[in-house]
C-alpha cells in the first residue's frame, strides 16, 4: 500500500519517537552516586501521582490489540465489542475499592508475591510460571505481530523488520529505566494515543457523511447499519459465539475483566507504585473515565470502514488507492491500517504516532512486568536469595531482553489469525478463570486453604480445555458441549470455585485458614471524590447500555 507519507508526517513521527526516547532515558538516569534498587526499578520508587497512574494504566492497556484488533472486531461485529471497554470501567471501580486496599496493605511488588503471603511459595511459583508464559507467548507476541502488521500495511515495512523495530524501540528505554521510565513516558504516549485516535475517528466519519463532519457521519453510520450498534447480540448473530448476549453483562465478561484489571501484573503494578492508596484509587478512577472514551477511538472507525466499503458511491469517490488491502470479514484486522491512508498530510503522522505509542507503551509495560515476576518470584526465590540490588536490577533487564527475543520469534507465527483480539481473549480465558477463582476466594473467604487453591488452579486447565476442545462434530454428543468461550470462562470459574471450596472443607472441616485475610469496613472506605466519580461512571454506563441495547 502506498503510505502517502510526506515531509511533515515524517517530522511529526520522528519528533514523537525522539520525545519518547528522550523522556524515557532522562527519567531512567541514575542519580549521582546512587544505584537503582528493586523499588526504584520495579515500582518507580513508589512515587507516581494519580494522573500518571491513570494515564499509564490506559497506555499499558490500549495497544495494537485495541487499535488493530478491536477495530477489526468492530468491522466484523459492530459496537458489541465495546463491552470489553465499558465493562472495564465498572471493573476498575471494583478493583480500586475492594482489591487494591488489600494489595497495598500487604506491601507487595508482584501479584505472585501476594499469593505467597496468602497461600504458599509453591502456589506462587505455579502462578508465576503461568504468567510469564502467558505474557511471552500470547501478550507480547500478539502485540508485536499486530504492530508489525500495521507497519507492513501502512508503510510497506516487511513484517519481520517491523517486529524487530518495535522491539528495539520499546527496549531502548524500558529495559534500562524500569517502571519509572515506562510510566512517565506513558503520560506522553496516552496524549498521542487519544488525540491521534480521535483524529482518525473524526476523518472516517467525515468521509462517510460526505464532508459534513463528525456528528453527521455518526448519524449516517447509525442509520445505515443500526444492527451494528446492538450491544447485546442474539443467537442469530454470526458473532454470538464471541459475544454471547447477556453474558457480556452478567457472565464470563466479568471473568476476563476482573482477572485482567485486578490480578494482572502489568496492570496492577502501576497502582502498587502509587504514593498512597488514595492516590492509586484516584488514578484508577481517571483510567475508568478514559475507558468510556476508548470505543469512540477504536471501535467506531471499524464500523465506519464497514459502511465505506459497502457503499459503491463512497468507494468510487475515494479512488483506486482505496481498493488496496481492503479489509473483509475474513481479514478484519486490516481495517485500522486501511483507514489511515485517508488522513491528510501531518495528521497521518499524528495518527501513526498514536498507533505506535499504543504498541510501544504496552510492549514496555509487559516487558517490565515479565521481568518483575521472573526476578522477584523466580530468581530471588530459587536462584539467588541473597542477591544485591545491582544483581536484581541487572537480572530484571536480562530477563526482559530474553522474553523480548522469544516473543519476536513467536510473533510472525500468528499471521493466520483474522481477529487477533478474539484470539488473545480466548487463550487468556483458558488460565484466567482458575487464577481468578483462587484470588477471589483467597481474598474474601478465610476458609480457603493452600492445598485446595493448588488443586483448584491446576484442575481449572482440564476443566477449561474440556469446554474448549470438544472433538469436531461431537458437540451434540452427551459428554461434550459447544458453547461460546465467554460462557466457557464463566462455567470454568464456577466449577473451579466449587473444587476449591470442596477441598477446603474436606481439609479443615469448615475452620478458617491460618493465613485467611481479616476484612473490615474501614479497609474498604473510599474518599468522597472516588465515590462521586464511581457513581457518575455507573450512570453513564447505564445510559449507554439503555441507548444501544
Amino acid at each position: 500500500m502506498s503510505t502517502g507519507f510526506q515531509f511533515w508526517d515524517y517530522v511529526i513521527f520522528i519528533t514523537y519517537a525522539v520525545l519518547i526516547l528522550g523522556i524515557g532515558l532522562w527519567v531512567s538516569r541514575d542519580k549521582k552516586g546512587e544505584q537503582k534498587n528493586a523499588e526504584d526499578y520495579f515500582l518507580a520508587s513508589k512515587s507516581l501521582p494519580w494522573w500518571a497512574i491513570g494515564a499509564s494504566l490506559i497506555a499499558a492497556n490500549i495497544s495494537a490489540e485495541q487499535f488493530i484488533g478491536m477495530s477489526g472486531s468492530g468491522f466484523a461485529s459492530g459496537l458489541a465489542i465495546a463491552s470489553y471497554e465499558w465493562m472495564a470501567a465498572l471493573t476498575l471501580i471494583i478493583v480500586g475499592k475492594y482489591f487494591l486496599p488489600i494489595f497495598i496493605k500487604k506491601n507487595i511488588y508482584t501479584i505472585p508475591e501476594f499469593v505467597e503471603k496468602r497461600f504458599s511459595s509453591n502456589l506462587k511459583t505455579i502462578l508465576a510460571v503461568f504468567w510469564i508464559a502467558l505474557y511471552v507467548f500470547v501478550n507480547l507476541a500478539s502485540v508485536l505481530y499486530l504492530g508489525a502488521l500495521a507497519l507492513e500495511t501502512i508503510m510497506g515495512v516487511p513484517l519481520v523488520y517491523g517486529v524487530i523495530g518495535l522491539s528495539l524501540f520499546a527496549a531502548a528505554y524500558s529495559l534500562y529505566g524500569g517502571l519509572s521510565a515506562v510510566a512517565w513516558t506513558d503520560v506522553i504516549q496516552v496524549v498521542f494515543l487519544v488525540f491521534g485516535g480521535l483524529v482518525t475517528t473524526y476523518l472516517a466519519l467525515d468521509y462517510v457523511s460526505g464532508g459534513e463532519g463528525f456528528l453527521s457521519g455518526l448519524k449516517t453510520v447509525y442509520n445505515t447499519v443500526p444492527e451494528r450498534f446492538e450491544m447485546i447480540l442474539d443467537t442469530s448473530n454470526p458473532e454470538y459465539k464471541n459475544l454471547p448476549g447477556i453474558a457480556v453483562l452478567v457472565g464470563g465478561m466479568w471473568v476476563a475483566n476482573l482477572y485482567y484489571w485486578g490480578f494482572n501484573q502489568y496492570i496492577i503494578q502501576r497502582t502498587l507504585a502509587a504514593k498512597s492508596l488514595k492516590e492509586a484509587q484516584k488514578g484508577i478512577l481517571f483510567a475508568a473515565f478514559l475507558k468510556l472514551l476508548i470505543p469512540l477511538i477504536v471501535v467506531i472507525p471499524g464500523i465506519a470502514a464497514f459502511v465505506m466499503i459497502n457503499d459503491p458511491e463512497i468507494m468510487n469517490n475515494l479512488g483506486g488507492f482505496a481498493q488496496q488491502n481492503l479489509p473483509s470479514l475474513q481479514a478484519a484486522d486490516k481495517t485500522y491500517p486501511w483507514l489511515l491512508q485517508f488522513l491528510p498530510v501531518g495528521l497521518k503522522g499524528v495518527a501513526f504516532a498514536a498507533l505506535t505509542a499504543a504498541i510501544v507503551s504496552s510492549l514496555a509495560s509487559m516487558l517490565n512486568s515479565t521481568s518483575t515476576i521472573f526476578t522477584m518470584d523466580i530468581y530471588k526465590e530459587y536462584v539467588n536469595k541473597k542477591a544485591t540490588d545491582k544483581q536484581i536490577v541487572n537480572t530484571g533487564r536480562i530477563s526482559a531482553g530474553i522474553a523480548l527475543i522469544i516473543a519476536c520469534i513467536m510473533a510472525p507465527l500468528l499471521g493466520s489469525l483474522d481477529q487477533a483480539f478474539q484470539f488473545i481473549q480466548e487463550y487468556t480465558g483458558v488460565v484466567s478463570p482458575g487464577i481468578l477463582a483462587v484470588f477471589l476466594l483467597g481474598l474474601f473467604w478465610k476458609k480457603t486453604t493452600n492445598k485446595s487453591a493448588i488443586i483448584g488452579v491446576i484442575s481449572s486447565i482440564p476443566i477449561a480445555m474440556y469446554f474448549k476442545v470438544a472433538p469436531k462434530g461431537w458437540s451434540n454428543a452427551a459428554f461434550f458441549v459447544d458453547i461460546p468461550f465467554m460462557d466457557q470462562m464463566g462455567y470454568t470459574l464456577l466449577l473451579t470455585m466449587l473444587v476449591i471450596i470442596g477441598f477446603s472443607y474436606a481439609q479443615h472441616r469448615g475452620k478458617n485458614d491460618e493465613k485467611g485475610i481479616t476484612i473490615t469496613k474501614e479497609l474498604f472506605k473510599t474518599s468522597p471524590i472516588f465515590n462521586i466519580g464511581a457513581f457518575a461512571i455507573m450512570l453513564i454506563l447505564a445510559a449507554l447500555y439503555a441507548l444501544f441495547w
